[in-house]
Parts: C-alpha cells; structure tokens; sequence
C-alpha cells in the first residue's frame, strides 16, 4: 500500500523522513520551525494550521521545505513503508518489545499515554514540574517514576518509538546465580542422557559430588531454569533421541491433488494384531499388501498372507490393474519384498541385493510403471499409513475377532488374550466389508475429498483420466510361476498343489516338462502354460474331482468324453482323404531286369556227378536279384566307356 501524499505534514513527520539539511529529531524540528518563524500568526494558513486529528498540534506546509528537501520528501511518500517506522537504531528495542508478554506491553502502552499527557501539558504552558506532578497523581505513580520513563522515552528521538523504549526491563529473579562451572557441567551431563533420569535424583548428585569438591551449588529451581533456557531441540535429541527430535521439525505437506485417479500409488504391508488360524492347522498373524491410491486415497486392492513376500506383493499389484487398470507411478519402500528383482528388477536405484546389467525387468518396468522409493519406517512419505491406523483402531477390535485380538504392543495385551483364532475365511470376509466401508465412508476432511468418500472423489476422477490397460499376455505376468512341472505320459494332465489341469494341446507335450503359472489363492482358475524356452503353449482349465459314487457326474463325464471321441473321429477322418486300396491301386507294377551275360566261365571238370538241381536251387532270392542288377549296371557303363573311347 502507498502512503498518500499530502501538503501538511507535522513535525515529527518531517523529522522522521530524514531529510537533507533537516533536523533528524523532533525537537530539532521544533527549534528549527521557530527560528525560520514558521510559528508567527500571520503564517497561520500559509506556513501552519492547526491539526485537526486527535491529539491537536501544528502541521506544516510543504512550502517551508526547499527543493530538494521537498522532492526527497514526495519521494520518500510515494513508496511503500511499513505501518510500524523502522530504524536500525532501533531493531533491538523493537525485538525486545516483539518478545515481551502481553502484560508488559500493555503497561509499555500505560507508560506512553503518561508521558504523552506530560508532554501535552507542557505544549499548553504548563510547567514542566506542576506537569508531571499532575500526571503522576492520576496515574498514581511517582514523579520519580515518571522522570524515568520520560527518559527512557527520549532515548527513542521519535515519538514513532517510544512505545518500545518503554517496555518494562527487569526480568524477575536473578537467572545468572553463581554456580562453579563444574558443577554446571556435571549436572548437564548427568541430566542430559537417553536414560531421562530425574532432576531431582541429579541434583542429589550433584550435591554429593559438589561436597567432596567445594563447588558452589545454587538451588534446585536455579538450576531448572538454566536447564530451560537450552534450546527445546537440543534437550529432546539428548534426552530423547533422534527420532522424537525430527517430530519438532514441520512436516512437509504434499498436495496430492496435482494427480489424477490411478495416476500414482503407495503400497505398503501392514501386520494383524489379530490371531487367525490358516488351513494347514497354524495360528499366526495375517499380514496385508494394500495398494492406495495417491489421488482420493481409495484402498484398491489388498491380499493377505503369512509373512510379507513378493509373491503378495505380485498378485495384489495383479488384482489392482487387472480391475482399474496399469498406473503411472508407485511409491514403495525399498524392503526386500519389493526390491525383490521379479518386482523392480532393471531398477537401478533400489539399493537391494546386487544389481546386475543383464538381469531381466522386474513386473512394474515391465509394465511401465515409474518406481519411487520412500524412507522404511516412516509414516509421512505413505499415506497408506492412515488407512492402516484406522484398520488397526477399529477393523482389529471387530466383534467377530472378540478373543483374537492381540493389542498393539506386547504391554497391551487384553484380559482374553489369544484364547480363540479366527478362520482364515471368516477374517477374509470381514476385512474385505471392511475395506469396502473404509472408502465409501464419508465425511472425509482431505483437501481433495473436502467431505466426501474416497470411492466418490476416485469414481468422478477416473471417470474423465486416460487409463491404461494390460493385455492378455501382461496379465500373466504376475502369476505365480513353476518351473519342471511334467505332463502325464497317460492322458497329458498336469498336477499342480493337489489340482488337475488338463487342455488338447497337451497331448503334444506328454511326458514332457513344462512351466506353467498360477494364482495359488485362486487354484480353480486356469493354468497358464508355457514351454521350457519361454513360448507360451496354452490355458489349461481345471478338472475337479468328484465323489466315488456319484452317477450324474459319471453320467456327464461319459457323455463330454463321447462328444471327445466323435470329435477326434471326425478331425481323423479329416486327416484320411484316400483309402489304403486307393493307396495300392496307385503303386507302380514291377518289371523283372534284363538277363545278365557272365564274362568269366568256369570250366566244370569230370569228377563226381554232382546231384541233379531242384528247383528250389533255381529260386532266385532277393539279394541276388540286387546283385544282378548291380552286375547288369556296371556291364552298361564299361560299354559306354569302351565306345567313348574308341570315339
């Protein structure tokens, strides 16, 4: 805001602006004014005239200024000040004043007041002493007194800082007693510990140890308010620790409102205080994954296991983009269950196990998903620690948990103790409803939800985002994977945690390994399966089991078995266009080879008669018929050669 500039100016006005060549106070204004006869009657309108603010007085035309002092004046008017008139002179008296109580300042504001009456009187020709003893009767106060604080308050050359000049001074009892400072020492070192002992207990000390030693030793209450003039901080770091230490520091407030729904999320896992029995006969604490989202805070999805594992942490993030879609960013600590490199694998900042430059992409870069890594431990960077707290308030101390409950710390253990365990299904149940409840509930006091429901301010954002969805193949990314699983040599089933699976193109891979995925919270789905070098073969659906004598499912087993076999009968038939006779009518006849001339005769000698041939003699077999052949060959080509040759 400017000031206004106008003609008339006071005094102390003039003074204060500091002007060249103009006295800098207001009583060397004053003195000035009446030496260059500002004052005379006849300047009355001109040079003066009467202030017609409270408080009376004289202002003074600018006219009485010269050039320069006028244009310096318009300019200092013309900028912005400060209400309160500021002089380096005067920052200590000011802070002094900032510092005070309210009492004092109202007694500094009582002090003025006396001094202004005095000083009102005297302008209207009262002497200076029947003045103040006037004022000093109605403010019932000494003249002494009131000579003090005039005092005082000319210290500030301006009445523009009187009023801090005149803040009462003393500060009670004397906080610089005499101590030796040895003893101060011992005493804040033995005050000053993690162990928070005492003051009591350490001034005991203190006095034992000060009287083998000669110290001089001030009293107890002294020596507490030495120990509180310390700065608060210092005290909670030495007394308390680094953590309650980091608490006084303001946290930092993050708008979340510059996202928009699924754009980014946090995720965290969060244990039970509540016993719950799980199928294989064990009784331990659940533990959640939950994926919140930044923008409204709806919790989107969540799973539940016996220990934090990755595997939770794969099928939640599942769940979530599965049902909403793929988001842009999430934030997570770097714990091993999210470090993991089937996780954030490729991420080179996770600071987890070793990072190697040939290890594959994890689930989230895989699908495009910007990995931010907050501090383990600390509440303030995951807002799905809210949510938690409220689970862990009010979801834990459910009726239906009613000697279940743990209580949240080993000090807070409730009267029935782990006398009961909940069934796996039954929490399942309770915790979904209660998750459901946890965002539609409304009233929400966020600045995104300003009284509405997580689910209200999601569904109206998603409503209008651009999101992003996985395809086929990337939604089996986050399945549970198993690797050597060996198809049925018999009938190409493949057996996964006590469930049959079975599919047609399985009977190509009998007897064969395979790797397949799964959901093992949803073992009734289908089996993914794949080959051993990766290719994805085909979605197995699962064969239930049924009971020994149970007719109808016979019933329909036979019949789907018998549409098996005219379908195969049918696709066989397909494959089968000619017959076997056709087959043998297309075949060629054989023809019987040339007879072969024998070019070496061996003479027969009379001798023994040799038996007459039968005819089995003549028989000629295979062999020799190829051999004939060969022989019939061989002549045809050293007959080519020979004519050649003669050629």
């Amino acid at each position: 805001m400017n000031r206004s500039v106008d003609e008339w100016h006071s005094l102390t006005c003039l003074a204060d602006a500091r002007l060249p060549g103009f006295p800098a106070s207001e009583r060397g204004a004053r003195a000035h004014a009446t030496r260059m006869g500002w004052d005379a009657p006849e300047q009355e309108g001109r040079l003066w005239r009467l202030r017609a603010g409270r408080g009376g007085g004289r202002e003074y035309h600018i006219r009485v200024l010269n050039t320069l002092q006028q244009a310096e004046l318009l300019a200092r008017l013309a900028q912005p000040v400060d209400p309160r008139p500021v002089d380096d002179r005067h920052h200590g008296a000011w802070e002094m004043y900032d510092r005070a109580s309210g009492k004092k300042k109202g007694e500094a504001q009582r002090r003025l007041a006396a001094v202004d009456a005095v000083s009102a009187l005297v302008s209207q020709g009262k002497q200076k002493f029947v003045a103040m003893c006037v004022v000093a009767a109605q403010h019932e106060v000494r003249v002494s007194t009131l000579y003090r604080w005039e005092n005082a308050a000319l210290n500030a050359r301006s009445h523009a800082h009187r009023l801090a000049y005149l803040v009462p001074r003393q500060c009670g009892a004397n906080s610089a007693s005499e101590i030796t400072p040895e003893a101060w020492d011992f005493f804040r070192a033995d005050y000053l510990r993690l162990e928070q002992p005492t003051m009591t207990a350490c001034y005991r000390r203190l006095i034992a140890a000060g009287a083998e030693r000669g110290w001089v030793i001030p009293s107890l209450r002294t020596l507490e308010r030495r120990i509180h003039a310390i700065p608060v901080a210092a005290r909670v770091l030495l007394r308390k620790g680094k953590e309650e230490c980091e608490k006084l520091y303001p946290a930092q407030e993050r708008d979340r409102s510059v996202f928009h729904a699924l754009e980014a999320l946090n995720t965290d896992f969060h244990t039970w205080d509540v016993f719950v029995k799980w199928p294989d006969g064990r009784v331990a604490r659940p533990h959640m994954i939950a994926y919140q989202d930044l923008y409204s805070g709806k919790v989107l999805s969540w799973r539940v296991d016996t220990d934090p594992n990755m595997e939770a942490v794969r099928l939640a993030f599942g769940d979530l983009v599965q049902e909403w879609g793929v988001p842009s960013a999430c934030y997570m600590d770097n714990g091993r269950e999210f470090a993991a490199k089937w996780i954030t694998g490729g991420v080179s900042n996770r600071y987890r196990f070793k990072i190697r430059a040939d290890e594959p992409f994890g689930l989230m870069p895989q699908m495009g998903v910007a990995v931010h890594w907050t501090t383990p431990y600390h509440g303030q960077s995951k807002p799905i620690e809210r949510a938690f707290r409220d689970f862990a308030g009010d979801l834990a101390k459910h009726p239906a948990f009613a000697g279940a409950y743990t209580g949240n710390s080993p000090m807070a253990k409730p009267e029935n103790y782990a006398s009961t365990a909940v069934p796996l299904g039954l929490f399942l149940k309770i915790v979904g409803e209660g998750v459901l409840e946890h965002n539609a509930r409304v009233g929400r006091r966020t600045a995104v939800c300003d009284g509405r429901s997580f689910d209200d301010v999601f569904a109206e954002s998603y409503a209008r985002s651009t999101i992003a969805r996985a395809t086929e193949a990337q939604q089996r990314l986050w399945l549970t994977g198993a690797e050597g699983v060996m198809v049925s040599r018999l009938d190409g089933c493949i057996r996964v945690m006590g469930n049959r699976f079975h599919a047609p193109f399985l009977h190509e891979h009998r007897a064969e390994r395979v790797v397949v995925r799964f959901d093992p919270q949803r073992l009734q789905a289908d089996l993914h399966v794949y080959g051993l070098d990766g290719a994805y073969l085909g979605a197995a659906p699962c064969v239930e089991a049924v009971g020994f004598n149970d007719i109808e499912a016979a019933r329909a087993h036979a019949q789907a078995r018998k549409a098996w076999m005219r379908g195969v009968k049918m696709q066989a038939e397909a494959e089968k266009r000619l017959s076997i006779g056709d087959v043998a009518a297309m075949l060629p006849a054989g023809q019987r080879p040339d007879p072969v001339e024998a070019r070496v005769v061996r003479p027969v000698f009379p001798g023994k008669p040799q038996p007459a041939p039968t005819a089995d003699f003549y028989e000629e077999s295979e062999d020799d018929a190829r051999m004939d052949r060969a022989i019939s060959l061989a002549a045809e080509r050293m007959k080519r050669e020979r004519a050649m040759g003669a050629l």
